[in-house]
């Protein structure tokens, strides 16, 4: 398909936009700006009068409603569920974290208890918090030679099964940040066999429907529920997810939906909802597919080329682990990755997606092009063969953020107990009334409910004060 083509896809959200936009009326209704007559002159400037025309919400005849979704909405939402295999799809637009706070409204309750992988994103957290769920944690493998998690095992996930024969829901983080894939077909099947139901936060992984090179995604092997952030690496705009229902799940629809609609804005912006509606037709598009096809290509070329350098190490197949190849985590012998994130910054006018300790983390997205890769080949080479030094690199007293954690009570319990911030030092043997975790990935280092000990004080540096409970 020609770009040109792309215009005859169905995309009924971005059409309704259009037919708004050429059909102006006198706006004597929300938003205040009135189509931009009282917007700042330089902030119009920056943004442009198209896109403050196109600020506007669901409450109009022909643009539909989010809650309960009709019209535009309805139908692309629709699109979304047959483009990515579910039975349902719940446009968010309040990111991915918003679809996690849902799902533990929808299928977590009190004192019952929840499998965790202890990865997980620290909105996952802030749901059981809500509902007093109790997270049994299950730990990924971890990869200290990288500085990074790795997959969770099937058979930790069965075991912890076998010890909590209550749990009712099995919740793990896959891809992880870095790329690297769990088994969740195994998974599925385990949680299948016990009639539990199973949620992925696939946020990191919403193109593996569009490419056979890709690894399959979880709606595929039978999860329940699944989140994607169409806004990571899909295409939309920032804020911007989806969460979809698999074909068979044991998960309400209505439920979700009615937990949605208390999270989210009753004023949704057009332009993010419009925003997903484009990039779902454009990734089912020929085009979109083929852009695909060239950002895993580029990113394999790459990565090997990255292997070949001296000191150089980049994750890969050949680890041993299966990998979400768009995504390129390397490491450089000598240099720490935030020293090597700062070099790339500054010298070479790179902005990676980030940096661990370790190494860095790029991608290679759909919107990346092929001279872009080569260019980042070119400035890791340069680097490589420089003189940079780093008197930080491999600073072992914080090399990895999992400590098995001493729970005193639920997250809900610790978070709306009588609490008081002190200094982190002063903190050792308290209880944690909130959750301490680095965005991006937002993984938890300490979760409310847990005490903290000597080992959480490396993690702890860039906080003045933590909120701990109150000594009773």
């Amino acid at each position: 398909m020609e770009l040109s083509e792309l215009n005859t896809i169905d995309t009924p959200i971005v059409d309704a936009l259009q037919n708004y936009l050429n059909n102006p009326s006198v706006p004597l209704h929300i938003p205040g700006h009135a189509r931009g007559e009282g917007v700042l002159p330089k902030f119009k400037e920056l943004v442009g009068q198209r896109v403050i025309n196109l600020d506007t919400t669901d409450e109009f005849d022909n643009l539909g409603t989010l809650y309960p979704a009709d019209g535009p909405i309805e139908k692309a939402q629709e699109l979304a569920a047959k483009a990515f295999g579910a039975s349902k799809s719940f446009f968010l637009i309040n990111g991915s974290s918003v679809g996690n706070l849902a799902l533990a409204l929808t299928v977590t309750k009190e004192n019952k208890k929840v499998i965790i992988g202890r990865n997980c994103h620290r909105s996952v957290i802030s749901g059981i918090t809500l509902t007093g769920a109790e997270p049994v944690w299950v730990a990924p493998e971890r990869l200290d030679d990288w500085g990074i998690w790795g997959p969770v095992n099937p058979e930790e996930i069965e075991r912890l099964l076998d010890e909590n024969p209550d749990v009712g829901v099995v919740w793990i983080t896959n891809p992880t940040y870095e790329g690297i894939v769990s088994d969740t077909a195994a998974i599925s099947a385990i949680c299948k066999k016990r009639n539990v139901i199973l949620i992925i936060d696939e946020a990191h992984g919403c193109l593996w429907k569009f490419n056979d090179e890709l690894p399959t995604s979880a709606l595929e092997i039978g999860a329940d529920a699944v989140v994607h952030s169409l806004h990571k690496t899909g295409g939309s705009f920032s804020q911007s997810s989806i969460l979809h229902l698999g074909k068979n799940s044991k998960i309400n629809a209505e439920e979700v939906e009615a937990n949605l609609r208390m999270l989210q804005s009753t004023s949704p912006s057009y332009m993010l909802l419009a925003s997903l509606d484009a990039a779902r037709a454009y990734l089912t598009s020929k085009y979109g597919q083929n852009r695909l096809n060239k950002a895993v290509e580029n990113a394999n070329i790459i990565r090997e080329g990255l292997i070949s350098l001296p000191r150089v190490k980049c994750l890969s197949v050949k680890d041993g682990y299966n990998i979400d190849p768009t995504k390129i985590y390397l490491t450089i012998d000598g240099l720490s990755g935030k020293r090597l994130e700062s070099i790339l910054e500054i010298e070479y006018h790179i902005e990676v997606e980030a940096a661990t300790d370790n190494g860095i983390l790029a991608l290679s997205n759909v919107g990346n092009t092929e001279k872009e890769l080569e260019y980042f080949w070119e400035c890791i080479k340069s680097i490589v063969n420089s003189n940079y030094s780093d008197i930080t690199y491999l600073d072992k007293a914080k090399y990895m953020p999992f400590l098995t954690p001493e729970i005193v009570c639920t997250p809900r319990k610790a978070y709306i107990a009588p609490k008081e911030k002190i200094s982190p030092k002063k903190a050792v043997g308290k209880i944690s009334a909130e959750v301490i975790a680095e965005c991006p990935p937002g993984i938890p280092v300490l979760v409310p409910g847990e005490r903290i000990t000597t080992e959480h004080i490396p993690y702890l540096t860039k906080y003045e004060t933590i909120w701990v409970t109150k000594d009773t």
